[in-house]
Order: structure tokens, then sequence, then C-alpha cells
């Protein structure tokens, strides 16, 4: 394995460091996680960690090359590096790199974000998702969906990632779930129900009054037709269902269109079954798509 390691993908977030070890071709020969993420680090500390944490593949591999992703590059991370704006493929990504070298000699490149000017009032942004999108393909012209806590749709087209917006999905649904009086009293430890979910999205289906909608939840159980069991997921259905509504109102497919769903929040199951509702046809992407979208991007860089 030793001569086949080339480089090492860092995706560093607000609570955990994970890290990639990858052949020339992407492929993963081993992988690490850690709980230091960015917000339990103060400014100075961050080189030091991630020196730590990759110290046995330096020792047996030498000095790789290190791609970091994620929240490390923003203003809250290791060093901010400007959002490269749509539309922007590989190419793009790597002219936006930052570089530095870290002190066993190795190459240390910052992969930046990416931002959409022409989203209103302000231009939206993504650090992360991108390289996603690139590790799962940027031809042919295509939708892309990538489940999160923001929840991202975008467009591939012609080879760059085009355009897109960003729906707060998981946010709004952990602030209902456990910060609000709307949706308090649901079963823990957590119970989830697939007809109370397609319930909650056939609901969002009909309504686009949303504010409103979502006192049904409170009003459910008031009056006996919506039990503890039930609630969690029939929130999760009214949220995720506004957001392909809202999806497909902005223009982002038509009924009976095709999407890719891409990344692995935990949100894949659920976003296949919206799509189903909604008349959306999807296919699945892969789980090293991150992988290898921040292996063409570093390569880029150090061609």
């Amino acid at each position: 394995m030793a001569g086949q390691a080339t480089s090492i993908i860092v995706d560093w977030g607000t609570t955990s460091l994970r890290a990639t070890l990858v052949s020339q071709n992407g492929k993963e020969l081993d992988h690490l996680e850690t709980e230091q993420g960015i917000s339990s680090l103060s400014k100075g500390e961050h080189e030091a960690v991630l020196m730590a944490a990759l110290s046995p593949w330096f020792s047996a591999h030498g000095a790789l090359p290190v791609a970091a992703l994620g929240m490390i590059t923003s203003r809250n991370g290791w060093i901010e590096v400007p959002y490269v704006p749509c539309p922007a493929g590989p190419a793009e990504l790597a002219a936006g790199t930052v570089r530095r070298t870290l002190p066993n000699g190795s190459d240390l490149v910052f992969l930046p974000g990416l931002n959409d000017p022409a989203r209103r009032p302000f231009p939206d942004v993504m650090r992360g998702e991108e390289t996603q999108i690139v590790g799962h393909g940027l031809v042919p012209d295509a939708t892309i969906i990538l489940p999160g806590t923001h929840s991202k749709w975008a467009r591939v087209k012609s080879g760059r990632i085009d355009s897109f917006q960003t729906f707060v999905t998981g946010e709004i649904f952990n602030l209902l779930v456990n910060h609000s009086f709307i949706a308090r009293g649901s079963t823990q430890p957590p119970v989830e129900d697939p007809d109370a979910y397609r319930w909650g999205l056939d609901e969002a289906k009909q309504s686009t009054a949303m504010l409103s909608l979502l006192f049904s939840a409170r009003t459910g159980g008031l009056v006996g037709r919506l039990s503890a069991d039930q609630l969690r997921s029939y929130v999760w259905g009214l949220v995720i269902g506004q957001e392909f509504r809202q999806a497909r109102d902005a223009g982002w497919y038509s009924e009976g269109g095709a999407a890719a769903i891409v990344g692995n929040d935990g949100l894949n199951d659920l976003y296949v079954v919206a799509a189903d509702v909604f008349d959306l046809k999807t296919s699945m992407g892969t789980d090293d798509a991150l992988t290898k979208g921040a292996l063409a991007v570093l390569q880029q860089t150090l061609a």
C-alpha cells in the first residue's frame, strides 16, 4: 500500500476532522475521523492538530500532498479562502486554492468554496458540496440534490457547476423538533414512521402556506390524530415536502424530470421518497464523490 498512496483529502468541519488516504485514481486506502472540529480549536492550533492526526500516514508514505476543504477554509477556520463564482469546474476551483507548506514539507492546498452571484437578495454559498458535485461528474447536464442541514440544489451545465440554491431544511427541522412549542412532545428516542412521513409530504404538496401548515404538527396532537410516535416523521415530511415544492416552483425541476441525489448526510432515503411523491425520478451518487472531487481539484492545482 505504501507505493499506492498519493495524497490525503481532509474534510474539516465544525464538529469533526475527517481524512482519507487515497491513491492516484481516488481509491480509498485508509480513513480516520476525530472530534477536533473547528469549533473546538483556537487560532494557531490547526497545524499542530493536523500534523498529529496525519503523522502515521506521513511516517508510512512520506510527505504526501494534502487537500483541505469544508469549514476549515471559512472565516472561522484556519484560513479564509474566497469563494469562486459560478459557473465553475475543477480548473476554476483549482485557480482559487491557497497553498501552504506543512512542517514535514507536504503541500497543503486549501480548496475554495463556491458562490452563485445570481441569487437574490444576496449571493448563495457552499463549502464542500462543490467537491461532491465535481466527484459525481459534470457531464451530462443535470440537476443535483445534496441533502443536509443546508440542502443544496445545483445545476450542472457544459461541464461546470452553473448555479445552485440553498434550502435550510435540516436546520428548520432541528429547530422545530428541539426548540419549538409546535413540535414538542415527539417520542424519545426518536421513532421513524414512514407513513407519517408520507402524510407530511402529501400535506406539503397541497399547501403553499408553509407557516400555517407547520402549525398542524401542533393541532394534530391536540385533536388526537397525530401521535407522539408519528410527530417527528410528520414534521420531516412537512419541511422536506416544502423544499421540493419550492425547488419545483423555482425551476429546479419539472414533474416527470430527473435529478441525482449526492452526498450521505443520513437523509438520502427520505429524499428518494419525497422525489417519488413529487414525481421526480432520482439516481444515487456514490459515497466517494467528495474524495474524487477533491482529488480532481488537487491534481489540477499540482499539475
